[in-house]
Formats: C-alpha cells, sequence, structure tokens
C-alpha cells in the first residue's frame, strides 16, 4: 500500500466536487437579481463602471437575457453616477445626425450654422434639412427671443381669504429684502418679479428668474426654498405646504406657461416665394393655407390642443437629446402655434412662436461629453463676459430648427408627399434583435 495516497475516493470526490467559494462580485449579482440587496445598496468603495456591470449582469440574471450593447458607452461613469444617472447600469443609445447650414438670422447669431439632432425616427431629418435648404433660398430665418425666465411656484396654507390677501401684500411690500435673499444663493441669478395667485386659503407665489446660461431649474427651487425657509415663513407664520405647487409649471402643457411664457420665448419667421415654394416644397400658396386652416387650426381646435403647430416636438426632442437639455420638457417646448397666410404674387409667410422653451447652454445634460461635443459643432461657447448669450444663441438655433421642420412637413402635407417619404427613408431593416417589424 502507498501511504501518500488515499485510502478511498473520499478527498478525490471532495476536491472535485467542491466550487470555490463565490467573489463578492458574484455574491452582489445574486444578491441583487434574487433581490436581497436594493440596487443603490452595493459597497461605496465599488467602482461606479464595475458597479454598473454588476447591476447590469443582475438584472440579466433575473430576466435570464444577455444584453450586447448597454455597456458601450464613453462618458465618466464616476461622474455621470454622481450628477446624472442613479442605479447605473450603461447606455441608451440614439442615433445622431445633423441638418444645415441652417441660416439664423438673430440678435445673437447671424450665420449659417450645422444643428445636431438625435432622432429614432427615419425621414425626420432628411425633412428637417429640406426646410434648412428652403430656409437659405429664401435669405435665412429671422429669429428672435426673449429671456422670459425660469419660473417656481411654491405652494402656501393660510387660515383663509383675509390671510391670503395679508400675505400677498406682504410679499408686495417685501420684495426687495427677498431680491436680496434669493439673489445671495447664486451670482448669476436675478429675480425678475412674483406674482401671487389666491385660490382662498391656497396661495401660490410664481417666482421668475434670470438664471444666465442656465436652463436654471435647480438653481431657482434652491433660491426659493432658502428665502422661504429664512424669511417668508418666519415673517409671516404661513404654511409652507410644498416647494413646487404646479403653477410653474414644470413638464406639463399649461395655459399660464402659453400667456406668460417660461424660460425662452421663441419666434422665428420667413417669407417664400411662389418659385421657392414650388422648387424646394413642390406646393403652392393655396395649397400650403389650406392645410394650415384646416389640420393647425380646426383639427387642433376641434382636438383640444394646446400645441397649434403640425410637430414642433420632433425637432425639440431630438434637438434636446442631442444638446444635453432636460428631455421631459419637450413637453413644454412643444406649445405654440404655427401662422401661415398668403402673401403678394404666390408667396407666403411662416412664422413659429414657442411660448415655452426651458433651455440652458451649461449644467445637466449639456456637461455630458457627446452633449458637449453637440454645442460645439453648433458654434455655442460660453461667453464669461456675456452671461445668458450663449443660451439665447442655443435658443435662436432651436428655433430657426423648427421653423424648417415645420415648414417641410407642412408642404409634403400639402403637396401629399408624405407617406412616400416615409416608406422610402422610414421604414424598418430586417430586425437582428428578436422583435419583429410593424
Amino acid at each position: 500500500m502507498n501511504s501518500g495516497s488515499p485510502t478511498n475516493g473520499t478527498a478525490s470526490a471532495r476536491t472535485t466536487l467542491e466550487k470555490p467559494a463565490p467573489t463578492q462580485r458574484e455574491e452582489l449579482i445574486q444578491a441583487l437579481a434574487t433581490g436581497q440587496l436594493s440596487l443603490h445598496k452595493l459597497p461605496k468603495d465599488l467602482p461606479a463602471r464595475e458597479a454598473a456591470s454588476i447591476r447590469r449582469e443582475a438584472l440579466e440574471q433575473a430576466a435570464d437575457t444577455k444584453t450586447k450593447g448597454l455597456d458601450h458607452y464613453s462618458f465618466d461613469a464616476e461622474v455621470v453616477s454622481t450628477r446624472n444617472c442613479e442605479n447605473l447600469i450603461g447606455v441608451a443609445q440614439v442615433p445622431m445626425g445633423a441638418v444645415g447650414p441652417v441660416p439664423v438670422r438673430g440678435d445673437y447669431i447671424n450665420d449659417d450654422r450645422y444643428v445636431p439632432l438625435a432622432t429614432t425616427e427615419g425621414a425626420l431629418i432628411a425633412s428637417v434639412n429640406r426646410g434648412c435648404a428652403t430656409l437659405r433660398a429664401a435669405d435665412g430665418a429671422i429669429v428672435h427671443v426673449e429671456d422670459v425666465g425660469m419660473t417656481r411656484a411654491p405652494v402656501f396654507r393660510t387660515s383663509g381669504i383675509r390671510e391670503s390677501t395679508a400675505f400677498t401684500d406682504w410679499v408686495e411690500d417685501n420684495e426687495d429684502e427677498i431680491r436680496t435673499q434669493v439673489e445671495a444663493t447664486s451670482r448669476y441669478l436675478k429675480l425678475k418679479d412674483i406674482r401671487p395667485f389666491s385660490l382662498g386659503s391656497t396661495v401660490f407665489l410664481r417666482f421668475r428668474f434670470s438664471t444666465g446660461d442656465a436652463m436654471g431649474m435647480n438653481m431657482a427651487t434652491l433660491a426659493c426654498n432658502q428665502v422661504i425657509q429664512d424669511l417668508i415663513v418666519p415673517e409671516t407664520g404661513v404654511e409652507f405646504v410644498s416647494l413646487s405647487g404646479n403653477y410653474c409649471v414644470d413638464k406639463k402643457p399649461s395655459a399660464v406657461n402659453v400667456q406668460e411664457g417660461r424660460g425662452k420665448r421663441i419666434f422665428a419667421e420667413v417669407e417664400l416665394s411662389e418659385e421657392v415654394l414650388k422648387r424646394y416644397l413642390k406646393t403652392n400658396a393655396e395649397d400650403l393655407t389650406e392645410v394650415q386652416y384646416r389640420k393647425n387650426m380646426l383639427g387642433s381646435t376641434a382636438a383640444g390642443s394646446m400645441g397649434m403647430n403640425a410637430h414642433y416636438a420632433n425637432m425639440v426632442a431630438a434637438f434636446f437629446v442631442a444638446t444635453g437639455q432636460d428631455i421631459a420638457q419637450v413637453v413644454e417646448g412643444a406649445l405654440g402655434t404655427t401662422c401661415i397666410e398668403k402673401r403678394g404674387d404666390g408667396g407666403v409667410y411662416i412664422s413659429i412662436f414657442m411660448p415655452d422653451v426651458p433651455l440652458g447652454a451649461i449644467g445637466g445634460g449639456t456637461t455630458l461629453q457627446t452633449q458637449s461635443d453637440a454645442l460645439s459643432l453648433m458654434g455655442v461657447a460660453l461667453d464669461p463676459d456675456e452671461p445668458g448669450a450663449a443660451a439665447m444663441q442655443v435658443a435662436e438655433l432651436l428655433g430657426a430648427t423648427v421653423l424648417a421642420g415645420e415648414l417641410s412637413l407642412m408642404g409634403a402635407l400639402s403637396s401629399h408627399h408624405l407617406a412616400r417619404a416615409h416608406n422610402d427613408l422610414g421604414r424598418p431593416t430586417p430586425p437582428s434583435n428578436g422583435h419583429a417589424a410593424q
């Protein structure tokens, strides 16, 4: 007998059957996949990219699938996971194209610029590009932008009408002191005004701020919270109910934003000759104004729509994704009115009005590398000597882009070319992901 050999097969079998102890990574994946650990409870010392990978693998395990593209991203996971997106698992990529050059004739830009747009809708960029060519043939889009101001409207409770009236009177009498306190929170924040609105025992204070080159929602929120806690409540004794009372109005279509504006108020216009209509849009003034009247005016009215336009949301969404704006605020940018009227010698006058466009050139998603790159491609750069000018440039570019997309679609509708364009450019290729094409 060889004393160096096992006397039976037990030790050998144990060596074969025993699995190595699971690593910390495997334990975390298993705990997440089975729900024993919450997605946000991973160890704080994990690198952000590793944490994203662990969450992703846990979700794959829980769903019994394997993802192929979520992990292909170029942004800094450490920065993004603390500033832009919690529980990071990867990226949702949206193709980005470009239109232009877009001929902008504004107060901040008097030049032709290319505009990146991010979309998954085939034919959209081609259509907007046709609109840009039309604008160039007509010597450009005249654009005017007003900095209406970012709004935040906290809501308060009083004992009734008399206290509500006394409270709003106090706010009016002490606006200078309120201004001093809110403007101390940021050197870029300026209080334009405060508009109270009362409903019995409920009072809304609609603060309106100029916020420099930032869209400014966070800036406005922090300033309101501080002045409420430090001045308004201690001095008046009213009950502070909520920092947002839905009278701001943020990320919802609203009449008050149409009437009073929010963020940037954008106007853009162009006159198209009979020749330009025929050559670029394949239509004429009679057919174009007929579609405008029955679609944008009557159709929108019959539907109760707050946006009397063909498709502002298409351009706003593609522009917002490409340049890092708050995508949820597309609902505000989609509000507005298109006007088309006949002009002499067979031409038309076309204008767009966008009363409620929150956007910025700094902060939020604009800090992501691809979105920052898109702003650079448009020639937008911050000017320390003129705070707010870069955001006004962004707004002018958006206005001209929306005008281009609007007149192109209206031309396609009036010439009955829309279905053909979507058939040629928007039809899906056979899918490779197992999902059936519709």
